[in-house]
């Protein structure tokens, strides 16, 4: 059985294609028109789509070939122990579901590295229990030059050697840059605490400039969403 798996940000659309867990391949999209162009070509059994940016209703008018839309009411192979269940941010939940999946068991702590950093932890009982969300790296760097008179916007391309600046501009990279490597480190010592069997998973669009983390059961999974909507999909289907 072949599965689709769709992803529509803000931005970008990201697809793969699976054979029950086996990423195939994924590609990634600047519209939606190429990306129907392509998926119509390609052997699928069942589709999931994810989408922020349309309805399934705006979608339906688009992708002629039939698929699953994810939402709130869609069934997960977890329990989803959030307190405002309506409130959580699709891609986090399949984030988490990723993890625990790949991992075959929780505990998890899945961290997504996109315009913010957020956090989702699955325990011991297969349970989501929600997790924190701070500011991107991106996002840093634009507050400090959106908020102040004189701070620069800052180019983010490269960390930086040193954790100390010798400059105004080096100083804000070094702030963003080993600010949230520490924030990371200190999140994943706490979890460790009180799960230390923990296995964490950072994916998103930052994730591969952390990729020096991926060590003592630490590992870098960028389509980790994707892996999580295939799990959603397969529970759905079988």
């Amino acid at each position: 059985m072949k599965n689709l798996v769709i992803d529509i940000g803000n931005t970008r659309i990201k697809s793969a294609l699976f054979s029950g867990k086996e990423l195939l391949g994924d590609h990634v999209f600047d519209s939606l028109e190429n990306a129907v162009e392509f998926w119509l070509n390609m052997p699928f059994d069942h589709a999931l789509v994810s989408s922020v940016r349309y309805s399934m209703e705006e979608l339906q008018k688009s992708i002629p070939f039939e698929f699953q839309f994810l939402s709130h009411s869609t069934p997960l192979p977890i329990v989803n122990g959030y307190s405002t269940p309506h409130s959580l941010g699709l891609d986090r939940i399949a984030a988490a579901i990723g993890a625990w999946e790949l991992a075959g068991k929780g505990p998890v702590l899945a961290i997504d590295l996109g315009s913010c950093v957020t956090y989702e932890l699955v325990d011991e009982l297969s349970v989501y229990r929600g997790g924190s969300i701070s500011p991107g790296m991106a996002m840093r760097a634009k507050a400090m030059n959106t908020f102040t008179s004189k701070l620069p916007l800052v180019d983010l391309a490269q960390k930086p050697e040193n954790f100390v600046g010798d400059s105004t501009i080096t100083c804000m990279q070094a702030g963003i840059w080993y600010g949230l490597t520490y924030e990371m480190e200190g999140q994943i010592a706490a979890y460790r605490l009180k799960f230390p069997e923990i296995l964490v998973f950072l994916c998103g669009g930052d994730a591969q400039s952390f990729v020096s983390m991926a060590k003592d059961h630490i590992f870098v999974v960028p389509n980790l969403v994707l892996h999580g909507l295939n799990c959603i999909l397969n529970h759905n289907v079988e």
